[in-house]
């Protein structure tokens, strides 16, 4: 196949990328980072050590294309010319590599951006707006909100993963101005005792209104920068005395970190209403339209819809919008699920957030061991975060090795086999959900193989299942939505 011609009806061969890097300052150093050294085996380019490397992007975004690179028959890559043809403009011009579903729900466009994440300090605290909110804000501040669509995201750990997300219980957040009373100095009596007040009985609807006032009273107090460096003083003094006679919680720990990062920013003080969310490699969070969140420290795999809309207003040196913010979040209180990925068989776990536009599939698989991807109605990215191996389809085997960046087209079945050591990758691709409807009924105890017919084809796709009770299933029940049976 060329760069830039289109698939015939029976070919089905991947495309290879080459992706967009982003040096944002909260990025880790140079060979430190996972990104960095992603990018540099994707695209060629060296390593500046003195330079931050935060965000790999593999997808169509205009903030960061990624682009098609000529291969030579055994997969290797042989150069890019200039004047490469873009991803997006190549969808444009072969809608059939999204498959019908997907133009019919999202046009010719792919509906998912795939992110590689290296972060050394705290991102800002901020929210994605929601498709109407982003529209508004596109049309009011182009420079600002560079497309119209809204971002829902999930994040899947590499490595050990901190993150800010959401808030904390009212009862949680009692506790909280009861023993940091310079969270007081600044939102004044008569804001805390609004919160101190509360009873569940007050209900769910009261109990938001009570923690948008708070919140919007502290954040708009970063218009007086003098008053939140003095109360920051202050509450770092108090800490690193009391670190001397007693061990301080994880928050507080977390406090002192952040106001390294960020000095009389008053999102280290925000802090303390946010739950505090430590993932191990293989956990995955995802975050909704106007949640709150921000990252603090690990590598990750991040998956979106595709769009690069950010609101912000803490722990940050970049433009902030507090009143944008603190109207459009949706103050859901409590901590967040975290996902541990659904067995699909033996080497791929896949992580399901609620959302129409991606999942995410991790692929681990030990020397010489081999796994199938089944054909699916919509487009698929994979990237290859370590080791060596083969990825092959009807038509054609591409050698893929660490930093290799591959689009798959719908209805591409892909066999993968490790041919060097470990070989793990990631794929990422639309929703199941939206393209699949069916009814699983399980019974308890028993191992099954599931075959899925769909209208117009049989996909042969079995995957076996082991449960020990019902309530384990209840994901799987509202996933699904086909007639599934059992095969003999």
């Amino acid at each position: 196949m060329e760069v830039g011609g289109g698939l015939g009806k029976k070919e089905r061969r991947l495309v290879r990328l080459r992706c967009s890097v982003k040096n944002y300052d909260w990025g880790r150093m140079g060979s430190e980072s996972r990104v960095a050294r992603m990018h540099s085996l994707n695209s060629g380019l060296g390593v500046v050590d003195d330079k931050p490397y935060a965000e790999f992007w593999m997808g169509t975004h205009e903030s960061g294309p990624s682009f098609l690179v000529r291969s030579a028959e055994n997969g290797a890559v042989t150069g890019l010319e200039s004047g490469s043809v873009s991803l997006n403009s190549w969808i444009a011009q072969n809608p059939e590599v999204l498959g019908d579903k997907v133009v019919k729900k999202w046009g010719r466009n792919l509906p998912f951006l795939f992110k590689v994440l290296s972060v050394a300090k705290g991102l800002s605290i901020q929210a994605h707006p929601d498709k109407e909110l982003a529209e508004v804000l596109h049309k009011l501040q182009p420079n600002v909100y560079k497309d119209d669509n809204h971002k829902p995201e999930m994040v899947l750990a590499l490595t050990e993963f901190e993150a800010l997300c959401g808030f904390i219980r009212l009862e949680e957040l009692k506790v909280v101005l009861q023993n940091v009373p310079e969270i007081l100095e600044v939102i004044g009596s008569a804001y805390a005792n609004q919160v101190l007040h509360f009873n569940e009985q007050d209900g769910e609807e009261k109990a938001k209104a009570v923690l948008r006032s708070i919140f919007t009273q502290l954040m708009s107090a970063s218009n007086s920068r003098e008053v939140i460096s003095k109360v920051l003083s202050k509450l770092i003094s108090r800490l690193t005395m009391e670190k001397k006679v007693r061990e301080l919680t994880d928050k507080e720990e977390l406090v002192l970190r952040l106001e390294k990062q960020y000095p009389d920013d008053v999102g280290v003080i925000a802090a303390f209403l946010f739950n505090h969310v430590k993932l191990d490699a293989g956990e995955a969070l995802y975050l909704g339209a106007n949640e709150l969140h921000a990252y603090i420290y690990g590598e990750c795999v991040e998956c979106m819809a595709t769009s690069d809309n950010v609101v912000r207003a803490g722990l940050t040196p970049k433009n902030r919008d507090v009143k944008i913010l603190c109207s459009m979040l949706t103050y859901k209180q409590g901590f967040p699920e975290i996902l541990k990925g659904v067995p699909l068989n033996p080497y791929i776990s896949r992580y399901t957030p609620p959302f129409d536009e991606f999942e995410v599939d991790r692929c681990i698989l030990q020397l010489g061991a081999s796994v199938v991807f089944p054909a699916v109605p919509g487009p698929s990215i994979f990237v290859v975060m370590m080791g060596q191996g083969r990825m092959q389809t009807s038509s054609h085997e591409d050698l893929v090795t660490e930093g290799d960046v591959l689009f798959a087209p719908a209805s591409a079945e892909i066999s993968v086999t490790s041919t060097a050591s470990e070989l793990q990758l990631y794929r990422a691709g639309v929703n199941t959900r939206s393209v699949y409807q069916c009814f699983l009924v399980i019974d308890d105890l028993i191992t099954l193989k599931i075959a899925i017919r769909f209208r117009k084809s049989l996909y042969k796709i079995f995957i076996e299942l082991q449960y020990h009770s019902r309530s384990s299933i209840t994901g799987l029940e509202t996933m699904f939505k086909l007639k599934a049976y059992k095969t003999k």
